[in-house]
This record gives C-alpha cells, structure tokens and sequence, in this order.
C-alpha cells in the first residue's frame, strides 16, 4: 500500500471542538451511520460510510439510481494511518503527482482512500461533504473523465467543479451559511486567488478581507497543484 507524500506534518485541526464554529453546528444526514473506529485496511465503503446508500445527497448523485447503486456497492474505502484526507485512489499515480514526489495507493477498482485520524476525529458533516464529493469522482472517471488534468488548475477543472458544486448544494440544503461552506472550501494548496475563483464558481459569497485560515493544511495527493500551476495572487 502507498504512503501519504512525506513531509511535515500537517497543522490542521482534526476534532470538532478545534473547529472553527462555523464548522461545527450541522449534523450530517440521520440516515448516514459512520463506523470511525475502525483499524486501518480495505473495507466495502457501505461498511464504513453505512446509510450514505440512503442519504440525499447521495440520491441527487447525476446519473441512474441503479448504476449509484451498483457502483457504491461495489466500491472499497481504504483506511490508511497516515495522515491524509480523501481521495480517489487511481489506476496508476499520475505523471505531475509523480513528480513531486509523493506515493499514492492506486488500484484498479473503485477505492476512496480515507485517512485513520480524518475519520475517526472529523465532524461528520465534513466527512459526509467529503465522500459525496470523493463518490462523484467515481462516477465522472467511470464516464472516462480525466481526474487529475495537468493542464487546467485545480480550482478549475469541471471535475471539481461539478464535485463542489453537489457538496455545496447538498451543505445548503441541510442549512450551512456561506460563512461555513468558506471555511469548508478554504485549502492550504490554493492560493487566495484561486480560491476567490472557487468561491466564483459555487456562487459562494466572497471572503471577508480578513480571511480566516484554511480547514487542512495537507491536500489529497491527486489534489495539489503541479509546480507552477498557482500562482499566489494575481
């Protein structure tokens, strides 16, 4: 199994009482049943993420609900110890990840990578934003979309675009204020121009001048930005 990238460790704050408060008030939905404590290993990702067969953002998921279904019953999560967020695992680590130098699990089925401390600590909202978002990147490669385009940045390419959008959605529904889907959506590897793009292209509010800190300081491996590609404010 591959490693999360080496580095230092990231600074970002893990448990809902280190949280901003305005990450902190909403409950994801009812039917969702998180299994945290669970060693790290492969396991059926309903197994893990129990009921998001049954929750509504999964059923507003774009395509037929049979082939939802086929699919996330089919899928795996895989709970790595590093430290790490979400990913989607892929066939092979892609050329610009390489070069960084950082290791990814790859696997030719369908695996969302889960790091151990993001889901046994994370407020359940976000992980609940999180695999809806993650689970969409299924579907979009399976339609044969390219994940990880080393020509478009990060904050721009529909595949994030489309994945944010049905989180954000999916956040509002269940009550969340602009101030919340900020926090959720600010990250360490966009730079605050990019990210001001991002907040565009969800019909977020814009910041405040004075911005608070992002959520997580260490991306998913297939989400940081090839060198060059941010370039802090413009």
């Amino acid at each position: 199994m591959a490693s999360r990238p080496r580095g230092p460790p990231p600074a970002a704050v893990r448990s809902a009482a280190e949280l901003p408060p305005t990450l902190r008030p909403v409950e994801p939905p009812p039917e969702l049943q998180l299994r945290r404590a669970v060693a790290p290993g492969r396991y059926p990702l309903l197994a893990v993420f129990r009921g998001l067969d049954r929750t509504p953002g999964f059923r507003a998921l774009p395509g037929p609900l049979d082939r939802l279904l086929k699919t996330v019953r089919s899928a795996y999560v895989v709970v790595v110890p590093e430290d790490a967020w979400m990913y989607v695992a892929p066939r092979v680590t892609p050329e610009q990840i390489r070069r960084f130098g950082y290791e990814m699990l790859t696997s030719s089925d369908d695996v969302i990578v889960v790091g151990h401390k993001h889901l046994a600590q994370s407020p359940g909202l976000i992980l609940y934003l999180d695999i809806i978002h993650e689970f969409l990147h299924l579907i979009q490669r399976a339609d044969g979309r390219e994940l990880w385009d080393p020509k478009v940045d990060y904050v721009d390419r529909s595949t994030e675009i489309e994945a944010y959008r049905h989180s954000v959605s999916e956040a509002r529904r269940l009550g969340v204020s602009d101030e919340f889907l900020r926090d959720y959506l600010q990250v360490e590897w966009v730079s605050l121009s990019s990210f001001d793009r991002l907040l565009r292209h969800l019909a977020v509010a814009p910041r405040p001048v004075r911005s608070r800190g992002p959520r997580r300081a260490a991306p998913p491996p297939h989400e940081r930005p090839e060198p060059g590609a941010e370039t802090p404010p413009t």
